[in-house]
């Protein structure tokens, strides 16, 4: 018994199975109820435990389903674009033009300032500086750029793909800024003793070693916008929709094997693009 308690395999299976308790408990059993609860059936007084297709055939035969998935991956994309065009700005800055340490990290704390605060409280500030007599609307009609005020600035698409991409850059600008700092200096010295642009640099080195990064802030982004419904709900005025949203509005009205069905189906659509990221490329280098 001595001899099979120290073995390597048994030590390591003992290590994991704390961790691997909490996660099926807490997460595994979950996801398990809720698949289990969608394939129910509801009433408007009670919930009825009968295996049934009810649910999933009112969601796929619904039009309403589909262009609220395609609202979904519209936020998604956009939001992921801009995100990653300014978290890559941001984290080439902080790694290749900041050259203290010090400034480095005082910068990249500064931009994590916005998470001090929760998610709500900065979406509400945006309200009075995009409303139509909001600080913006204001502003550029005191310039004379506009005559008046502009009605697309809030409660609209624009403001919700702001509000996400104030809330979630950090999550693009972090792996990229440590995927950066590991890139080895010497191999940027020499495509410049090679006779590389600053552009080829960073075209056929930088962006290369960086793509592990990218794809790892890529999923954050990705999954966080697409399971979010309070910024929708708060910056299009409650006139926008996502799957998130599909979910708490039957919470909501109780229908809780419908909210069920939906949340299964919205999970496969993460977990099949997630693993289209990973198959683009590996990022076991970076775990």
């Amino acid at each position: 018994m001595e001899r099979i308690l120290k073995s390597p395999n048994v030590t390591g299976w003992l290590l994991a199975a704390p961790l691997t308790l909490v996660l099926a408990a807490f997460l595994v059993l979950p996801i398990v109820m809720i698949v289990i609860v969608s394939f129910w059936t509801a009433t408007e007084f009670s919930i009825v435990p009968a295996f049934s297709w009810e649910n999933y055939a009112f969601l796929f035969g619904s039009e309403v389903t589909y262009r609220v998935f395609l609202n979904t991956f519209k936020y998604a994309a956009i939001t992921w674009a801009v995100t990653l065009v300014l978290g890559f700005t941001v984290a080439y800055f902080l790694a290749f033009h900041v050259r203290s340490q010090t400034w480095q990290t005082a910068l990249f704390l500064l931009c994590t300032i916005p998470f001090w605060t929760s998610n709500i409280i900065r979406m509400i500030s945006w309200i009075p500086f995009l409303g139509r007599n909001g600080i913006a609307n204001s502003t550029l009609i005191s310039w004379g750029v506009i005559d008046e005020p502009l009605e697309w600035l809030l409660f609209s698409d624009f403001s919700v793909i702001l509000a996400f991409v104030h809330l979630y850059t950090l999550f693009m600008v972090v792996p990229i800024f440590n995927t950066m700092m590991r890139i080895d200096r010497s191999l940027l010295e020499a495509a410049s003793d090679a006779g590389a642009s600053g552009f080829q640099t960073l075209w056929n080195v930088i962006l290369p070693l960086t793509r592990p990064g990218i794809m790892i802030g890529s999923i954050f982004v990705i999954t966080l916008v697409m399971g979010d419904f309070i910024t929708v709900r708060f910056m299009s005025g409650s006139q926008a929709a996502n799957v998130g949203r599909l979910i708490s509005n039957d919470i909501a009205l109780l229908q809780y094997p419908s909210a069920s069905a939906t949340a299964v189906v919205l999970l496969a659509t993460v977990l099949l693009t997630i693993g289209i990221l990973l198959r683009l490329v590996d990022i076991r280098k970076e775990l």
